[in-house]
């Protein structure tokens, strides 16, 4: 019999490397934008629809994998729960890293969209169902950090891609860089097959019945806070998707850096910046729910609670604080982001770009922790399912060609300015929806 993986400071490790490959082949494919662009002779609107493709594999499954997620962890038998969970991880690790080397080797745009669509479908696995097991298993006063250490992994990834990328391109060419991160992903899927952790007793007795996937998406809509972080979370991934898959060839066009050079630094900064925000982001979110749940005491006084009460007014608090959080940090990122587009040399818009990415990435674990303790314990894998979906069919899918198109026909610092506009709408909404409920009572 194969060992079984039961620790949950070990399951976290792997959830998160994986995420960081994930990650890493996402930007790989800016890093070496333009030279794909010039082998295949793509224009910028093309180009900009090679994220937005991935992205319709990505959400358009999603909820999909959410629901079947859902129905696993409601059965009755927890070993058959977690027997779905990890068939649908280790398949979709699978897909993407085979769909990954696939890329490499495309030889025409059509090719080369075809493959992005099938690592969208094989993320769409490992993105709705990794979360809500790292919120079953994380300690409870250190979920946000937990969440963070996972989140950590976008910035990392993204960070490596366009480092793996920039010295990749210039060492063996664009095709190879896709390897980097497909074929250790390959063999790592057969690990996601040995996940056992133990459940906690409130997990494990959660038995809802299951309802349709329409009135589950009406029920999570419902939810206050739930509904304007999702709506927040959605102009969030608009700017930061943007700006993520535009920045190097904005340094190529507007201050003439090499296109390798130009990814390699970037990645440098988001690395930095990733790391320090996303931790950083952790420690502030719990100890704003810390202060939350006080207050949340203070109010309430004396009178007592049931079990089931008092658990839903701390999952109120958790939530509340981490939206706070992220409001705050991006109303400090958008002046950043804004200032790090108008930079007038290379050198200042790294420098600005450092702190900018700090204060935008606080939110990453925050935002998620959100979005998970505002729903209701039995539908948390399909409201990461709903998230993934929101966020990338009304946020990312339309942000690349968007500033793509306007690039076609405007100075590309023209376009970038959709990205300070996003962030601050975001901030708006995440910091109004703190102030509300996070459930309907």
């Amino acid at each position: 019999m194969a060992p079984r993986i039961r620790s949950p400071k070990l399951i976290l490790a792997l959830l998160t490397v994986l995420w960081l490959l994930n990650n890493l082949d996402r930007y790989v494919l800016a890093a070496v934008l333009a030279k794909v662009q010039g082998d295949l002779s793509l224009t910028n609107f093309v180009a900009g629809w090679l994220p937005s493709i991935f992205l319709i594999g990505y959400f358009a499954t999603s909820p999909v994998f959410g629901r079947m997620g859902d129905r696993g962890r409601a059965s009755g038998s927890a070993a058959s729960g977690a027997a779905v969970r990890n068939a649908l991880l280790a398949g979709g690790v699978a897909v993407w890293s085979a769909a990954t080397v696939a890329s490499g080797l495309a030889q025409n745009a059509a090719s080369l969209m075809a493959a992005r669509a099938f690592v969208g479908i094989g993320e769409a696995s490992y993105g709705t169902l990794a979360p809500p097991l790292i919120d079953e298993i994380a300690p409870p006063d250190r979920k946000s950090m937990w969440m963070s250490i996972f989140s950590a992994a976008t910035p990392i990834g993204a960070a490596l891609g366009y480092l793996a990328g920039g010295a990749i391109l210039h060492a063996y060419g664009w095709r190879a860089a896709f390897f980097v991160p497909g074929v250790p992903g390959i063999a790592a899927a057969v690990l996601c097959l040995l996940l056992y952790p133990e459940r906690s007793t409130s997990a494990a007795a959660d038995t809802t019945r299951q309802e349709s996937t329409a009135r589950v998406v009406r029920s999570l809509l419902s939810i206050g806070l739930y509904r304007s972080a999702l709506v927040g979370y959605c102009a969030y991934t608009f700017a930061i998707g943007g700006f993520g898959y535009w920045a190097p060839k904005y340094l190529y066009a507007r201050y003439g850096l090499d296109a390798g050079a130009a990814s390699f630094k970037f990645g440098l900064v988001t690395v930095a910046g990733g790391i320090v925000g996303t931790l950083l982001g952790g420690a502030l979110a719990d100890r704003a729910v810390r202060r939350e749940r006080a207050r949340q005491s203070a109010v309430r006084g004396s009178a007592g609670l049931t079990a089931e009460a008092a658990e839903r007014a701390a999952d109120d608090a958790t939530a509340r604080a981490n939206a706070k959080v992220c409001a705050i940090a991006c109303a400090v990122g958008t002046p950043l982001a804004l200032a790090t587009i108008c930079a007038p040399t290379a050198g200042a818009f790294f420098a600005l770009a450092l702190p900018c990415q700090i204060a935008l990435f606080i939110l990453s674990g925050p935002i998620n922790v959100t979005l998970l303790r505002s729903a209701p314990l039995a539908l948390r894998a399909s409201a990461m399912a709903v998230c993934i979906f929101a966020i990338h069919a009304f946020g990312d899918l339309w942000s690349n060609p968007f500033i793509g198109l306007i690039a076609d026909h405007a100075p590309m610092q023209t376009a970038m300015y959709a990205v300070p506009v996003a962030f601050l709408l975001a901030a708006i909404v995440w910091w109004r929806g703190a102030l509300a409920s996070a459930r309907l009572t």
